[in-house]
C-alpha cells in the first residue's frame, strides 16, 4: 500500500507528467490522429520539463544570494519554505497527503463540472504541499481516516478552483483573452499587487514597465536577458561585498574568486529565466489547443490553471521589479519583527521571486511602474507576516521552526485552525459546507442571471 502510495504521489506531484496526461486526454477527446496525439503530448511534456529545469536554475542561482544575505547582514530567524517543512512533515503524514491530494484533484474537476468555477489547476507540486498543510491541521484539529480525507479533500478541491478565480480577472486584463488561468499558491498576493496597481494608477494613463524609455546608448537594456544579467550582476556584487570574500570563498565558491562567483550566479539567473520563458511558449502553444477537447467535451468551459512562470513573458522588466519590491517588503518587515521583540521572519528570495514577480505583473498591468513597484512591496509584507500566524499550528508537531511561504497557505492555514480554535471539529465541517454552498449558489445565481443564449443569437 505504501509503495502505491509513493507511486501516486510521484506521479500527482509531477505538473510534467499531470499536463502531459492532460495533453493525451485533451488530444484523445478531439479524435485527432496519432501522430498529432504523440506530436502534442510530448511536445507538452518536454515544455514543462524545460519550465521545471529553468525554475531550478534560477533556485540554484537565488541559493547562494540568500547565504550571502543572511551572512553580509548577521540575521537570523525562521525562512518559509514549501519544500523544507514538508520534507519534514512527508515521513508522518505521506499517506494521508496522498489520499488528499488524490481525491481532493477529484473534487476540482467536480466543482469544475458543475459549477461556475471552471478552473482545472495542474500545478502539481503546489497540490502537494497544500494537501501536506491541511493533513497536518486537520490531524491536529483530531481528524481521522476517512473524516480527515474527505473533508481534507474538499479543502483542497475547494483552494483549486477559488484561488485561480481571484487572479483571473487580472489574468483576462493581462492575457487580453479566458482561455488559460493562474494556478499556484500565492494567488491572494498575485490579487493584492493588481489591485494596489489600480489604486496607485493616477488619472494620467500609466506608464509599462515595458515601456520604459531609455537612452540610445542605454538600449542594450530593452533586451530583457541583458537587463536581468546585469541588475542581478550588481546585487550579487554589492552582497558579495558585505559578506566578505572569506565567507564566500570558504561556504559557497569552493574557493572560487567570490566576485567571479557572484557574477556567474547573476548570469546563471538571467540564464534560468531564458529557458523559462522558452518552455513557456512551447507550452502554451500545446496546452491550450489541446485542453479544447476537455473544455468541449469533458468539463465545458473550462480553463486550465498553470504555474506561475506562464505569465513572464508578457512583462519580463516587471518580473524583475517585482522580485526586489517583494523582496524590500521583506526586509521591512524583518526590520519591524526585529524592533519588536516577536519572531523573525527572513526574506526568502525564492518565494519572493515567484510570488513578487507575479505580483508586479499584475500591478504593473492595472498600474504600470508604480503599481509594479508598490503591489509587489505589499505582498513582501504579505508573505513575511501571514507566516507568523501559521507557526502555532505546527509548533506541537516539532515543526516551530518551519513554515510555509506563500500567501494561500495562511489563508486556507488561518480558516482551518481559527475554526477549530473557536468551535473544533465540528465548525470546520460546517465551515468547509458553507463555502461549497455558497460556491454553488453564486453558480446558480449566475446562471439565472445570464441572457438566454438562443435568444440572443436569435436576436
Amino acid at each position: 500500500m505504501d509503495k502505491l502510495l509513493k507511486v501516486l504521489v510521484d506521479i500527482l506531484s509531477e505538473p510534467s507528467v499531470i499536463i502531459a496526461l492532460i495533453a493525451l486526454v485533451g488530444l484523445l477527446a478531439q479524435r485527432k490522429s496519432f501522430s498529432d496525439t504523440l506530436r502534442g503530448t510530448i511536445k507538452t511534456f518536454v515544455g514543462f520539463l524545460v519550465i521545471s529545469a529553468g525554475a531550478g536554475v534560477l533556485s540554484g542561482a537565488l541559493a547562494p544570494f540568500g547565504d550571502m544575505f543572511k551572512a553580509a547582514f548577521n540575521v537570523n530567524g525562521v525562512v518559509p519554505n514549501n519544500e523544507a517543512i514538508v520534507a519534514l512533515a512527508v515521513n508522518e503524514y505521506g499517506s494521508s497527503t496522498a489520499l488528499i491530494m488524490f481525491f481532493g484533484m477529484i473534487v476540482n474537476l467536480l466543482i469544475a463540472r458543475f459549477t461556475r468555477f471552471k478552473y482545472i489547476f495542474l500545478t502539481g507540486h503546489i497540490t502537494l504541499y497544500m494537501s501536506c498543510m491541511i493533513a497536518i491541521i486537520l490531524t491536529v484539529s483530531g481528524f481521522t481516516s476517512v473524516s480527515l480525507i474527505l473533508f481534507g479533500a474538499l479543502t483542497v478541491g475547494i483552494f483549486m478552483s477559488l484561488s485561480p478565480a481571484i487572479v483571473q480577472p487580472f489574468m483576462r486584463k493581462l492575457t487580453g483573452n479566458d482561455n488559460v488561468a493562474l494556478g499556484h499558491s500565492g494567488a491572494l498576493g498575485f490579487a493584492v499587487g493588481g489591485w494596489v496597481g489600480m489604486l496607485v494608477r493616477g488619472k494620467k494613463e500609466s506608464v509599462s514597465t515595458e515601456k520604459i524609455n531609455f537612452p540610445k546608448g542605454l538600449g542594450f537594456l530593452r533586451d530583457s536577458t541583458v537587463s536581468i544579467a546585469l541588475t542581478m550582476a550588481v546585487f550579487y556584487v554589492i552582497v558579495a561585498l558585505f559578506a566578505g570574500p572569506e565567507y564566500v570563498e570558504s561556504t559557497l565558491s569552493d574557493g572560487k574568486n567570490y566576485i567571479i562567483f557572484a557574477l556567474l550566479k547573476a548570469g546563471l539567473f538571467s540564464a534560468g529565466v531564458f529557458v523559462i520563458l522558452s518552455g513557456v511558449r512551447l507550452v502554451l502553444a500545446e496546452i491550450v489547443p489541446a485542453f479544447k477537447g476537455i473544455s468541449n467535451k469533458i468539463v465545458p468551459n473550462s480553463k486550465p490553471a498553470l504555474d506561475v512562470p506562464i505569465i513572464y513573458t508578457y512583462a519580463p522588466n516587471a518580473v524583475l521589479i517585482g522580485f526586489f519590491s517583494s523582496f524590500a517588503g521583506g526586509i521591512v518587515s524583518m526590520l519591524i519583527m526585529a524592533a519588536t521583540g516577536g519572531v523573525v521572519i527572513l526574506p526568502g528570495v525564492v518565494p519572493h521571486f515567484f510570488t513578487g514577480s507575479a505580483a508586479g505583473v499584475f500591478g504593473n498591468t492595472t498600474g504600470g511602474v508604480r503599481g509594479a513597484v508598490l503591489g509587489a512591496f505589499v505582498n513582501g509584507l504579505l508573505i513575511s507576516f501571514m507566516p507568523i500566524l501559521l507557526l502555532p499550528a505546527f509548533g506541537d508537531l516539532g515543526l516551530a521552526n518551519a513554515t510555509f511561504s506563500d500567501s494561500d497557505f495562511g489563508v486556507v492555514g488561518m480558516f482551518l485552525s481559527g475554526l477549530f480554535n473557536m468551535g473544533g471539529k465540528t465548525l470546520i465541517m460546517a465551515g468547509i459546507g458553507i463555502v461549497l454552498l455558497i460556491m454553488l449558489l453564486v453558480s446558480l445565481r449566475k446562471q439565472d442571471s445570464a441572457p438566454p443564449q438562443n435568444n440572443t443569437q436569435q436576436n
